[in-house]
């Protein structure tokens, strides 16, 4: 439970830490662009690592899980985010994609740091 608040905890506050200067610096579209990165980051991380910890495994299961995930997460993050930016570009520019970076590397970092350290389950 701890792990998942770290997970879930991290990438908000850095996004709430951000959201008035890029606000400042880039205007309304900085909040929706940043949100909507972060939103689209989080959620499939967070069924991961909730799904991979629920079950039963070995270490070499846990690794091939894992990379699996990231994977497959990947191609829908990056698969979403361009799709956003090609059909709606007026809304989600490119700045949009730098936050989809930005957002994807910290959970990415997060979540194979929190897994690599759980113990496994006996």
């Amino acid at each position: 439970m701890k792990n998942l608040a770290i997970l879930i905890g991290a990438p908000v506050a850095l996004w709430a830490a951000v959201l008035y200067p890029s606000w400042l610096l880039w205007g309304g579209d900085a909040i929706l662009q940043s949100g909507v990165a972060l939103a689209l980051c989080l959620v499939p991380a967070v069924v991961t690592f909730v799904a991979i910890r629920q079950l039963t495994m070995t270490a070499d299961t846990r690794l091939l899980a894992t990379l699996g995930a990231t994977g497959i997460r990947m191609g829908i993050v990056l698969g979403v985010g361009l799709l956003l930016h090609s059909q709606k570009p007026e809304t989600f520019s490119a700045g949009f994609l730098y936050w989809l970076l930005v957002f994807y590397l910290l959970v990415l970092g997060l979540e194979v740091g929190l897994l690599v350290r759980q113990p496994l389950a006996s």
